[in-house]
């Protein structure tokens, strides 16, 4: 059986450690922790857990807190969790069982990570991530933001959900004004720093600049395509803020070439249809998002709903507008299937029952 070593980076975490400790306490074999300053009882909370706490000065770089705590590891694996991350009870058999099972030719792990739950605790927001790493083989962590160890070796994909419950909102300026500093140090971007400099700046609304600068990675030749897709959707979206539709359509288009559609380009492009009342259009988008494979292996960021709900209930409202009123009870049928209590599936239902009852009559 393989033994790990839990390792993470915290700072201020006293509302969430424990939680998160007590989550995988009796599935790693030795906790190791680098505290990046806190001033709340964060170390106090830790040293429940483990005699292993050093101190480590923030330096506004992720990576390297994260590659200073991996050098302290006396296991077969590296793993990492955020302090707002836990391992539900679902995932810790299923993790035990893995330790038991997982054979020595195995470089690195990917587990699913979701982000962000409905009010139902439904997953909405999935990406894999780069979980357990082995030890001693030079993997590191790269990018002061953002961070991630490229993938190399033998990499192997186990559906076993680590769930990020964020009990506080975080800074939402640290991660733009990192990526200014280095701007201003004149210190290189890789590709994956631009990527998501690109979106942060979509996020503050600087949607000029964030456009000219997701559409320079796409020019980057060491860019992924999974973040390619991306960030011609998130160029394409910050067009439509601009209000230039024109491109935000040619932009769409331009993620079609970079490999196979997601169910997340798909619903962009059946919305764009949507919107600008072409629903004959809208629907062969809808229809393709809902046959698209939700591939969460590949480390693509995945909207949930966009692989059922969402399009099932656009192409309700598609059909409606093209006045086949069967066909959109039928998809919204759909959609409830996924979303039985979502008021837009309620309000639809008690739309379209008394229209085809009315058609039945008349027929």
């Amino acid at each position: 059986m393989i033994t790990v070593s839990l390792c993470m980076i915290v700072r201020n975490e006293e509302e969430v450690l424990g939680r998160c400790l007590d989550s995988v306490r009796d599935l790693v074999d030795e906790i190791l922790i680098a505290d990046t300053g806190s001033t709340d009882h964060t170390r106090q909370i830790a040293e429940q857990y483990t005699r292993q706490i050093w101190d480590f000065p923030w330096i506004d770089d992720f990576s390297a807190a994260r590659n200073f705590i991996f050098s302290k590891a006396q296991m077969d694996f590296c793993m990492w969790l955020d302090a707002d991350d836990l391992l539900p009870p679902k995932s810790a058999g299923l993790f035990a069982r893995m330790k038991e099972e997982l054979t020595p030719d195995v470089d690195m792990v990917l587990l699913p990570y979701h982000t962000a739950f409905d009010s139902q605790d439904r997953p909405v927001f999935t990406c894999c991530r780069e979980r357990l790493i082995r030890n001693r083989r030079n993997f590191c962590f790269q990018g002061r933001v953002h961070e991630a160890i490229p993938l190399s070796g033998n990499v192997v994909f186990r559906d076993i959900p680590v769930e990020h419950r964020k009990t506080k909102a975080p800074d939402p300026e640290r991660n733009l004004k990192i990526y200014r500093k280095m701007l201003e140090d004149g210190a290189p971007l890789q590709a994956r720093d631009l990527y998501y400099y690109g979106r942060e700046l979509l996020d503050h609304g600087a949607y000029e600049e964030g456009k000219k600068t997701l559409l320079d990675f796409l020019e980057r030749e060491d860019a992924w395509d999974e973040n390619r897709i991306d960030a011609a959707r998130q160029a394409a979206l910050c067009c439509r803020r601009l209000g230039q539709e024109e491109d935000e359509l040619r932009t769409l288009l331009k993620a079609l070439s970079y490999g196979i559609p997601s169910g997340e380009l798909c619903c962009d492009l059946g919305r764009y249809f949507m919107e600008h009342a072409r629903y004959a259009q809208a629907v062969y988008w809808f229809g393709q998002a809902l046959q698209a494979e939700k591939r969460t292996a590949s480390g693509a960021f995945i909207q949930e709903e966009c692989y059922g709900f969402y399009p099932a209930i656009s192409l309700c409202i598609c059909y409606d507008r093209l006045g086949d009123h069967g066909k959109a009870y039928a998809c919204n049928e759909l959609a409830g299937s996924f979303q039985p209590e979502s008021p837009h599936y309620l309000h639809n239902k008690a739309y379209l029952e008394p229209l085809l009852n009315d058609s039945v009559r008349t027929s």
